[in-house]
């Protein structure tokens, strides 16, 4: 179903005509008359606190009968009308959410709930399939709405039919920059802006960064993201979120917009609490025909789940390698005011039992052979075909000649066959194919050789080099937007394909948070969030923003 746009100051949001009287309805309240409620739902006899709730909240909730699977749909929405004009975090609604929702609460009154997300309202980013809305990968020539040809999946992607089975009520989906293409802001050109909750003069993060405003606003409980190179990690270091950027193989990837879908692309879920975020994995976690990739996950995810694995005192005796320069070049030293929080990180990390080894690959060469990363040109090209395949036969198109021949024009994003660009051969049946396996094999096995010389469970850094950037990098060119930010564990960790798991720790004096990055081999994902559970327990440093609705003008 085509979705149709309204515009805001900060951006512009679509919604489906079918929707529009929820719209309508926004209009009949002014700010004044809903200042009370905003954070509650409660216009609808039923009070639902929704800022910071929980998946256990929801859970609980629906247990006592606090509250039904609708009420709380209703609360998350009438927080979105309120403040999404602002911060911009969506790119399109699902008019299905409320009727899914009813749904829902049916059959929990005859069954129970239906899986470990039953009634749980979600997020997902706009390059991941939702089978019957647009997927616009930011992009507008993805949008008949921006002036493009609508490109609209059969069915959903892997990780979403995993979300509705457990019983997740999709939201809508989120802003990104075009095809995600930008780790530091969050612009895209069908839906514009969106804004960091906690200063909106600083960057929300990329290319998540709609999926984190929406998770950090408490527009929806979770979300889901997507990374090639900090895509999760970025967006939930400015935002202060559990960011689980997992083991290549782990999620499947069917049905999501590829940039690296061969050898790089994750899912993973952002969440506003450890436990939030361990749970979600467990939904979307594990093998499917749908992706073969994930196959080789078999026998490496815990037998009682990643929630079940998390444990407070799990860092006592564990022991990380700290951050330097034997691990990159760039990003290093830290900035003053960054060095400072993460010294202090350190030293609460010794206090919970841990051990730390300053520079562990100080002298390993592991920055020399980093830089001498091979690039694969057919990549590309072959993911974006694969995907736009897996389309279905109803959907529009499923190749880009067939959207050139649909919207008359010349598509210039690369990821097709051309002289700059090689014909979609796999990448594994060619030289340059092999050359990237053979180098990220020896890169791999250095990073494990280098945890084994110095025993390390793992390694204890800052997501960022510096603290959030602005907005507008140069207030004489309004329109510089570079790709910035001070990421601290990728692409490194993205190349190599290991997971990643981010945790906040404190803030700064901006109000924009520092958050960690706890990084492991491959498959360690449980021991990562178990570590990080036992921070966020110890620090309890998340706040919630405080929201602004659109300024007056």
């Amino acid at each position: 179903m085509r979705l149709t746009p309204w515009f805001v100051k900060a951006g512009r949001i679509a919604f489906d005509k079918v929707s529009l009287w929820i719209v309508a309805a926004a209009f009949c309240f002014s700010v004044t008359l809903l200042e009370p409620f905003l954070s509650t739902g409660s216009i609808y006899g039923q009070e639902v606190t929704v800022t910071e709730m929980t998946v256990a909240d929801i859970q609980l909730g629906y247990e006592s009968g606090s509250f039904t699977a609708v009420e709380v749909t209703q609360a998350f929405l009438a927080r979105i009308r309120t403040f999404e004009p602002y911060y911009n975090a969506f790119i399109s609604m699902n008019p299905d959410a409320l009727a899914t929702a009813a749904e829902l609460d049916d059959i929990y009154a005859t069954r129970g709930p239906v899986g470990l997300l039953h009634g749980v309202p979600v997020v997902i980013k706009d390059n991941i399939d939702f089978g019957g809305l647009v997927t616009t990968a930011g992009w507008e020539g993805f949008s008949s709405d921006a002036g493009g040809v609508d490109m609209v999946p059969d069915d959903d992607a892997a990780v979403v039919t995993r979300l509705r089975n457990a019983g997740a009520i999709i939201l809508g989906k989120t802003n990104l920059p075009d095809f995600a293409g930008h780790g530091t802001r969050t612009t895209s050109s069908v839906a514009g802006r969106t804004i960091n909750p906690y200063n909106v003069d600083k960057v929300p993060g990329g290319s998540s960064g709609g999926t984190a405003t929406a998770v950090n606003a408490s527009f929806a409980v979770l979300g889901l993201g997507t990374e090639t190179g900090g895509s999760i990690q970025n967006p939930s270091s400015a935002q202060a979120l559990v960011g689980v950027k997992p083991t290549y193989g782990l999620v499947p990837n069917e049905g999501v917009v590829p940039l690296s879908g061969t050898y790089v692309d994750v899912v993973g879920p952002m969440a506003r609490s450890v436990r939030d975020a361990a749970l979600t994995l467990d939904v979307i976690a594990g093998p499917t025909t749908e992706d073969l990739a994930t196959f080789s996950s078999a026998g490496r995810i815990p037998d009682g789940g990643y929630l079940l694995a998390l444990d407070e005192s799990s860092i006592e005796g564990a022991r990380f390698g700290l951050v330097g320069t034997g691990w990159r070049d760039d990003y290093l030293p830290l900035d003053p005011v960054t060095e400072e929080h993460y010294k202090n990180a350190v030293e609460a990390l010794k206090g919970l039992g841990a051990e730390v080894v300053a520079d562990p690959f100080q002298g390993s060469g592991f920055v020399e052979l980093y830089g001498e990363r091979p690039s694969v040109p057919t990549q590309g090209a072959h993911d974006m075909l694969v995907y736009m395949l897996g389309l279905g036969p109803d959907a529009p198109f499923n190749s880009i000649e067939g959207w050139e021949e649909l919207s008359g024009r010349e598509y210039t994003r690369g990821r097709r066959g051309d002289r700059e660009t090689p014909a979609p051969a796999r990448p594994s049946a060619t030289e340059a194919g092999d050359a990237y396996q053979a180098w990220r094999h020896q890169i791999r096995t250095l990073f494990r050789d280098v945890l084994e010389e110095h025993e390390l469970d793992g390694l204890f850094f800052p997501q960022s080099g510096v603290p959030s950037r602005p907005v507008i990098e140069d207030p004489e060119r309004p329109d510089y937007n570079p790709n910035n930010w001070a990421e601290i564990p990728s692409n490194i960790i993205n190349d190599i394909g290991v997971p990643t798991v981010t945790v906040p720790y404190s803030f700064f004096d901006d109000g924009t948070p520092f958050v960690l990055a706890l990084i492991g081999d491959m498959w360690s994902e449980s021991d990562l969030l178990s570590w990080a559970y036992a921070i966020e327990q110890a620090t309890r440093a998340r706040k919630a923003p405080v929201l602004e609705t659109v300024p007056a003008r």
